[in-house]
């Protein structure tokens, strides 16, 4: 059942703005965050760097464990007090992120926005009750869209603001929580009605309970998979990208900055405007069959490839693999029943986010121990991993025995 309001367009905006917003709010705060932890624990970049990825590790197991009981509350008490309070407490985080002066404290606000950003699953929900079932996949563009854009403003907007204080960045990103929180107010309406409101329960709500009742769906175990493996091997970008190219190509900051932008503005264009093109054309099992093809040709590709000009002009192209994933959502939400729309898109989010824990790990080891004086060198190893990662995915989604799961 697709759930009609007054002013879907609206709607939509506001939740575009939320994703780029949770987007923006981790690279709007990056640039400076070495500087705070610095100057809150009177270390080094070394001791900040450290630091840094235990908040990065913190944040990312938040979202794993929350993101289906955050679903779950959103099936239970609606998509719009769970998306707007979610907001007010990333507001008040930022803030006190901005005032911190303990490491302790640093760390708290971490747990907490991981708590509260794991409304991506809460914003998917939203979107697959506005959607028809023809429509749903397109939509979904808009989440990867959001994250593209925030992916490419952040960081650069943080750099600008820190001219005028480290902490800045902090109070900046609480004013376009507030900001985006007023419209909501206005402007979100509730999509979830008493048909299909669904009990909350601990026991289903937290990641394995809701595992367990999504894989029941026919199809659904297969699909997540599929999304883990794909995610994993999609992460070699942000996870190698910025050593890979100076190894290989010897690209300055600048060079990198500037290509990893490309890659954002273009996952922007392929997730929010192309994919509503390619998904009417040849349906979301097509689309999901040709992106997996096209990562394979381009990981192969960058496993080998030694031209730091063609891997720049290959940056953006590479970028329409990414219709995989909101093709991949489409189908599964299809799948699901209206009360389960926010349990399925917390499961997802628990799985991107292992997969946003263990990738990075993975990547950046197998890129040390291809780089070292080991016998073979080869910086591309981890291009190398992805395509052997897609490839997997291609095979499970073609598996003959599960050919029945599949739309077409």
């Amino acid at each position: 059942m697709t759930t009609t309001i007054a002013n879907p367009r609206s709607a939509l905006t506001f939740i575009f703005i939320t994703l780029m917003i949770d987007a923006m709010g981790i690279g709007l705060i990056l640039p400076v965050m070495p500087t705070l932890i610095r100057e809150i624990t009177g270390g080094d970049f070394g001791d900040a760097a450290v630091w840094g990825a235990i908040m990065s590790s913190i944040f990312a197991i938040m979202q794993v464990i929350f993101g289906p009981i955050v679903g779950s509350l959103s099936d239970r008490y609606g998509r719009r007090p769970v998306l707007l309070i979610s907001l007010a407490v990333v507001c008040v985080d930022f803030i006190i992120m901005g005032l911190a002066n303990t490491i302790g404290l640093l760390l708290v606000t971490r747990i907490v926005g991981g708590i509260a950003t794991a409304t991506q699953a809460t914003a998917s929900a939203f979107i697959a009750d506005i959607s028809p079932p023809e429509k749903k996949a397109a939509n979904f563009g808009l989440v990867g869209a959001a994250f593209g854009i925030g992916f490419v403003l952040g960081p650069v907007i943080g750099g600008l603001l820190a001219d005028f204080g480290h902490r800045t960045p902090f109070f900046a990103a609480a004013t376009l929580a507030a900001a985006n929180l007023v419209f909501g107010f206005f402007v979100l309406p509730e999509t979830v009605t008493d048909k299909i409101r669904r009990p909350f329960t601990l026991a289903r709500a937290n990641p394995f309970g809701a595992l367990a009742q999504i894989s029941k769906l026919p199809g659904l175990g297969r699909l997540l998979l599929i999304v883990f493996l794909y995610e994993f091997a999609f992460i070699v970008y942000p996870a190698v990208w910025a050593y890979f190219t100076p190894e290989r190509f010897g690209w300055s900051e600048t060079m990198v900055g500037a290509s990893l932008g490309g890659f954002g503005i273009s996952m922007a264009i392929v997730q929010g405007v192309l994919i509503r093109w390619i998904i009417p054309r040849f349906g979301e099992s097509k689309t999901i069959i040709y992106g997996m093809l096209f990562n394979v040709v381009i990981f192969l590709v960058l496993t080998f490839l030694a031209n730091g000009t063609l891997a720049l002009l290959l940056t953006p192209i590479s970028a329409f693999g990414a219709v995989v994933t909101p093709a991949l959502q489409g189908m599964m939400s299809q799948r699901a029943a209206d009360n389960q729309q926010g349990e399925l898109q917390g499961v997802i989010t628990s799985f991107k986010a292992i997969a946003m824990i263990l990738s990075p790990l993975v990547m950046s080891g197998l890129f040390f121990l291809f780089t070292r004086d080991s016998g073979i060198y080869l910086p591309g190893a981890p291009f190398a991993l992805s395509m052997v990662l897609v490839i997997a995915c291609f095979v499970v989604f073609l598996w003959p025995e599960r050919r029945r799961d599949v739309t077409t």
